[in-house]
């Protein structure tokens, strides 16, 4: 349990299909909340959700069951779960015999929970439920047609966010255009972002700079998320927020981190188009 370049990350490695929960390689939260400043008390509730859509295992007899899995990480978690060792994980249960879904789900939340260091929430749809799911965009108003110029793309600018005090808002904005690059392989990672807050007035050209300047940062999703709530909390002080990011999916995997002020909010899992 190290640093992501020991992980399987940008290397070439043989996929098996015999359950074996080793693969799972956990990376510490502290290592990049360090840089954030957050050393002590974290101050943010929040979860990662997860969803696998390349999940299966075999019946008793035999015969592969499908499913699609749904998994909360709790923020408060020591670790995060580098995502190819999250892959090659469920893939080991493709030639395992099962004796049913409760087996797989114990074993799941037994595994991953070991990993996180902290119990990990698990719900399956199987291919019966599979008519049920739907696209639903997140909430909010889309601030993308903002019409402004852009020439910073290197790293992440606080000094774009900017608020008006003398104006008080309750409100909830959406961009489409987040983007960032993961930090092994430099691969991009493609997200949709929603920020509900109560308090002064974002000015939204400024917060629309502001995520378009992690296009070319390095950094996991989860980081990216906790970044934005503590650039936003630093620099305008509201009274309440939450960010919930929703990134495009890869390897069968997609990430949506969640980060709030308020301690009894938990997101729902709306799919995206670009899910």
């Amino acid at each position: 349990m190290t640093s992501a370049e020991q992980s399987s990350l940008g290397k070439s490695v043989a996929y098996r299909d015999d359950y074996d929960a080793s693969l799972l390689f956990p990376i510490p939260r502290a290592l990049k909340r360090a840089e954030l400043g957050l050393t002590d008390a974290l101050p943010f509730h929040g979860v990662d959700v997860w969803n696998a859509y390349e999940l299966s295992w075999l019946d008793p007899r035999g015969k592969p069951i499908v499913a699609i899995a749904e998994f909360r990480i709790p923020a408060t978690s020591p670790n995060i779960i580098e995502s190819k060792s999250f892959k090659l994980y469920l893939n080991t249960f493709a030639q395992t015999r099962l004796t049913g879904i409760d087996d797989l789900v114990a074993r799941l939340r037994r595994d991953l929970s070991a990993a996180a260091g902290a119990d990990v929430g698990v719900i399956l749809c199987t291919a019966r439920g599979f008519t049920q799911q739907r696209v639903n965009e997140l909430d909010g108003d889309v601030i993308d047609d903002i019409e402004i110029d852009i020439d910073a793309y290197d790293a992440p600018d606080p000094a774009y966010l900017v608020s008006d005090a003398a104006a008080v808002v309750d409100e909830c904005l959406v961009s489409h255009l987040l983007k960032s690059n993961c930090p092994v392989t430099g691969q991009p990672d493609w997200a949709s972002v929603q920020i509900r807050y109560r308090g002064a007035r974002l000015d939204r050209a400024g917060l629309l700079r502001y995520l378009i300047s992690f296009r070319r940062h390095s950094d996991f999703h989860e980081q990216c998320v906790e970044r934005i709530y503590t650039d936003l909390q630093a620099r305008c002080a509201p009274q309440s927020l939450s960010v919930y990011a929703r990134y495009t999916r890869r390897g069968g995997l997609d990430i949506n981190p969640f980060r709030s002020s308020e301690p009894d909010v938990a997101p729902g899992n709306p799919r995206g188009a670009r899910q």
